[in-house]
């Protein structure tokens, strides 16, 4: 599977019986289990372990309202007899606690998804190359998501009948639902799907809709989650490079095709197939004739592990480098678009300075260290109950929301970490090369106040050093020191001293386009620090208002456009490893715009 294999194949309508040798094959059994989360609920899973202790696994992830349960007959007839299955039962869904078809947003649930594959690599040792995922309508989004957002090294994809558009069936069902959510926050609205729609299979039809564990209700703010996901899916599919096998249905009634041709077509990897089955309904793997799309899957798990051991897979570092350049170049004069990004400029530069937030922006920098140390202090300010109002809006925009998640997660990362070297009996002594005011470090510190630290907190900008000193003062904290320094000069990082053992780069490298310097500055931190080391980094991955950010707003450099370098988490990823770092962990806001991710030096 090294060459590219993108194919769209349209399989005849066939009426042949599913009672087919590979049916007749013996029952698997599935363990009953459950996984604990970083939230403390404990989730329900199914395994099916073969006689041997299994190197291969497939991942499971249901469709909508359902559960593990319903993957039995696939487990079955698949024919993997040396591979170990695992599916779980989401939350609110199945045997697994919560709200029946409730979570707190599509973001949680791929959390979820997250810890429990790591959960399954841990506790059956088995890597993480080594492990498939197949995945059904909702969990074909939740399972795609994940692998956009957290880069998993899994070794292959195969999604069925992905609910990317689901069909509603209601005009402006949508703008209506977003409406509801903000009326009565938690609403939530009954299924149409029955199991006529699912399948032509009448056992599995009827079990359906007799199944007690089936949840027909699902929340609000989950249906309009899926859509802003699937939205930002579709427009970013080529950051996933992971082998990916789609498999849809030509008659389904649920969900739309032409969002998964779409999809499709813009995925990054350089093995993909997609396949259509007339006549299917919407349950792919539970129709009448599924042992089609079943063996289509079938071949392509096993193509996958046919060739290496699945590292080689090609970084799409260009994907964002052309969004990058295209968004640096100027409109044509005339166009619409460009007027109207120069009518909200002025409206900013005028009507926008009673807010103070947009004023510190247009006069430090939208980018700059007293941007987000304002942003993460969320306190709207401005001239006037007007001025006041359009900072709250200022405040509230998608990216400054995902900012404070970011500091969030980041003084998460920062804990965990300096817990870890105190546990592991190592001091604890913080890098950090572009720290801004220092905000998120000194308030993690203090919220550790049994933990001996000692901190060097650098950044280019002296203005930005001494207002760090203030805040620290502020705060009391002693042991830390603030200087001034540059964050791609690898022999001033190495230079360090004395030796980190937690190094922290945040919010800096999707200000330059340049991988070259993002290697150097990974460089100096990789000799920088003691082996075994931990290093915190951030990446933005996507951003909804990329082109308003580089149409509008200035950077701190010189006031020239905030133009940024969106860099897919793979992408990521692989310049740390290339730096000697081996990533742990990765968390990343519910709108999948910052991660934050901790990774180890090797030793």
């Amino acid at each position: 599977m090294t060459t590219a294999a993108l194919t769209s194949v349209l399989h005849p309508h066939t009426t042949t019986s599913t009672a087919t040798a590979d049916q007749a094959r013996p029952r698997r059994t599935a363990d009953e289990c459950t996984f604990r989360t970083g939230d403390g609920a404990d989730l329900f899973y199914r395994s099916w372990l073969p006689a041997a202790p299994a190197k291969r696994a497939v991942v499971l992830f249901h469709r909508g309202h359902e559960h593990s349960g319903r993957w039995q007959d696939l487990v079955d007839e698949i024919g993997l007899d040396d591979f170990a299955f695992f599916a779980w039962d989401a939350r609110g869904h199945g045997r697994s606690p919560g709200e029946r078809g409730a979570a707190e947003s599509c973001g949680q649930l791929v959390r979820d998804a997250d810890e429990f594959v790591k959960h399954i690599s841990r506790e059956h040792g088995i890597a993480m190359e080594n492990i498939v995922v197949l995945a059904n309508s909702v969990g074909a989004v939740l399972a795609s998501t994940w692998v956009h957002d957290y880069a998993p090294p899994v070794r292959a994809l195969v999604l069925g009948s992905p609910a990317l558009r689901v069909r509603l069936y209601v005009p402006y069902a949508i703008p209506a639902l977003r409406l509801l959510m903000r009326i009565r926050p938690k609403s939530f609205v009954t299924s149409y799907v029955k199991g006529k729609l699912l399948t032509r299979d009448a056992r599995r039809r009827e079990a359906y809709d007799k199944d007690p564990l089936i949840t027909q209700s699902i929340a609000v703010n989950i249906l309009v989650g899926l859509y802003d996901t699937a939205t930002r899916l579709i427009a970013d599919a080529g950051a996933i490079t992971v082998p990916t096998m789609m498999l849809t249905s030509g008659a389904d009634w649920v969900v739309k095709q032409s969002a998964q041709r779409k999809f499709f077509e813009a995925l990054g990897a350089n093995t993909k197939e997609m396949h259509v089955f007339p006549g299917f309904l919407h349950d792919t793997f539970g129709e009448k004739d599924r042992h089609l799309p079943i063996t289509e899957a079938r071949r392509f798990i096993l193509d996958s592990f046919a060739e290496g051991d699945g590292r080689g897979r090609a970084i799409p570092e260009i994907h964002d480098r052309v969004g990058f350049e295209a968004l640096s170049k100027p409109l044509p004069p005339l166009s619409a678009k460009r007027l109207n990004f120069a009518l909200t400029g002025l409206v900013m530069k005028t009507v926008g300075r009673l807010g103070e937030g947009i004023r510190l922006g247009w006069r430090e920098g939208f980018d700059s260290g007293a941007m987000l140390d304002y942003v993460y202090r969320n306190e709207a300010r401005g001239v006037t109950p007007v001025g006041r109002a359009i900072d709250r809006l200022f405040l509230d925009s998608p990216g400054w929301r995902g900012i404070r998640v970011r500091k969030h997660n980041m003084e998460e990362a920062i804990g965990g970490a300096m817990r870890r070297l105190t546990g592991e009996g190592r001091p604890v002594r913080i890098l950090d090369i572009a720290t801004g005011h220092g905000r998120y470090v000194l308030d993690t510190i203090a919220a550790n106040p049994e933990i001996e630290v000692s901190a060097l907190l650098r950044d280019w900008s002296e203005e930005n050093v001494e207002a760090g000193r203030l805040l620290a003062a502020r705060h009391g904290a002693g042991g830390i020191r603030f200087e001034t320094g540059d964050a791609f000069d690898a022999d001033s990082i190495a230079a360090a001293s004395p030796r980190p053992t937690l190094a922290i780069v945040s919010g800096l490298y999707e200000l330059y386009p340049d991988n070259a310097l993002i290697r150097a500055s990974l460089s100096g931190l990789a000799r920088a620090m003691e082996p075994g080391g931990y290093l915190i980094y951030t990446n933005q991955p996507w951003h909804p208002q990329q082109e308003l950010i580089a149409r509008v707003l200035t950077s701190h450099r010189g006031g020239k456009a905030w133009v940024m370098r969106c860099r897919s988490q793979a992408e990521m990823d692989a310049l740390v490893g290339d730096a000697g770092f081996d990533k742990i962990e990765t968390e990343i806001d519910a709108e999948g715009i910052f991660s934050v991710s901790v990774a180890r030096k090797r030793l």
